[in-house]
């Protein structure tokens, strides 16, 4: 691997899809998930198969235009929290008749502790 020197270019923003770090698919946005919780440089690139050096370059861009940054990032979880209502509305039918539908055959056990999953994260929302 080469030693290369991370540089303000490493960030680089795609169309109206936002900032990304450059040559990768990796958004600022994921990197903020992952700040926002608290979880450390090293297990960032772990979980998103970065470099130390990206994720740090990332967490320096972050730092240094936090505001613009962080009004993009509001924007994006406000779109996808409206997409996602979306598609919850648009999928009610067919989510209400999977619901509806019998355990597969020989896998009733299986079914019934899915379903006590699912009622359960209900509950804890």
């Amino acid at each position: 691997m080469l030693n290369q020197q991370i540089t303000p270019s490493s960030i680089i923003e795609r169309n109206e899809t936002g900032l990304f770090i450059t040559g990768t698919r990796i958004s600022l946005y994921d990197i903020m998930d992952f700040a926002i919780a608290k979880y450390p440089a090293k297990f960032i690139a772990n979980m998103l198969n970065l470099s130390q050096e990206q994720v740090q370059a990332a967490l320096e861009y972050i730092d240094t235009h936090q505001a613009e940054v962080e009004s993009e990032y509001q924007s994006i979880l406000t779109e996808a929290s409206e997409l996602q209502a979306y598609w919850q509305e648009q999928n009610r039918e067919l989510n209400e008749r999977v619901a509806k539908l019998p355990a597969p055959v020989g896998q009733e056990a299986a079914w019934q502790k899915l379903q006590a999953q699912k009622a359960k994260k209900l509950v804890s929302k």
